[in-house]
């Protein structure tokens, strides 16, 4: 990529050369930590990095719902952002959270914010600098510009893709999709029921990042949407157990292949299989090339 603020990631050595800023009680350059497991980043972190706790930061734990307007305002005033701010969110886990953080950055209207490409174990790989000292900057005055409301799909419109021509995309597990188990090992269910929306396909969110944790080339991206007879232009809506994984899914879709209509399910299979009425399909879905044969 290259050094210009609409790249949507950006690289180890990109921020490397950029710690100085980071430091910097200055807007101009914020750094975000949200792993699944918030503790990691008490063990050391990037330098002029802020933690964000998924559980408590991202979500309304009333509603559970995204933060109201005024949660999120006030939540990245008090990490020292602006809405001129670059943004660069990292975690763990291939940046699962961390993309849902970014999509969140961007429903709201923030105009430049972007992930590391790795996250956090690829940093650590490379050997680049970590510390254990807490940053702190002088909180600032935030404003939400207004929603892109255009990204994001809630059960209302899940509901009215069945009967449309719109492709859904769901980014759990085969096991999961399958309805074999309910969610991921060690992780709270919160569901009664294991499946999948009706004619969903099913494309693993890490088939869309390598060992290292970066995403795949570009052209091999588009060859794993392509084999699945996903083309750019389509309607399309991703969907995971909460919207967490899809929202890489949906990062790598709407931001790096430039697919323009794509939205990122909120609340996904929790919401989904708790719904009385709600359609599910078990076992494992026709291939799309044995589809068009018929």
């Amino acid at each position: 990529m290259t050094d210009t603020t609409t790249d949507p990631i950006v690289s180890v050595g990109w921020l490397v050369d950029r710690l100085d800023d980071a430091r910097r009680d200055d807007p101009s350059l914020r750094v975000l930590e949200v792993d699944i497991d918030p503790s990691n980043y008490d063990l050391g972190h990037i330098p002029g990095t802020s933690k964000v706790d998924w559980k408590t930061d991202l979500q309304d734990s009333t509603t559970f719902d995204v933060p109201t307007e005024a949660a999120f305002e006030e939540l990245v005033g008090e990490f020292g952002i602006t809405p001129e701010s670059t943004v660069i969110l990292y975690g763990d886990m291939r940046n699962w959270f961390a993309a849902h953080a970014y999509w969140l950055f961007t429903y709201y209207g923030h105009a430049d914010v972007r992930l590391l490409d790795g996250g956090r174990d690829f940093w650590e790989e490379c050997d680049a600098p970590f510390t254990t000292d807490i940053a702190e900057f002088t909180p600032q005055s935030y404003t939400v510009a207004g929603r892109r409301a255009e990204i994001r799909a809630d059960r209302p419109d899940v509901m009215d893709a069945l009967d449309r021509e719109t492709t859904l995309v769901d980014v759990r597990t085969p096991e999961e999709y399958r309805g074999e188990i309910l969610a991921p090992p060690g992780w709270n269910e919160g569901v009664q029921r294991g499946g999948h929306i009706p004619g969903a396909r099913n494309i693993p969110w890490n088939q869309v990042v390598e060992d290292t944790g970066c995403f795949r080339p570009e052209d091999e991206l588009r060859e794993i949407y392509g084999e699945h007879g996903i083309d750019e232009g389509e309607d399309v809506i991703t969907y995971c157990r909460i919207g967490e994984r899809s929202a890489l899914t949906w990062f790598v879709l709407h931001e790096l292949l430039g697919y323009e209509s794509v939205r990122n399910y909120y609340g996904s299979w929790v919401e989904w299989g708790n719904t009385v009425g709600a359609p599910i399909e078990k076992g494992q879905r026709a291939s799309i090339k044995r589809e068009q044969k018929r």
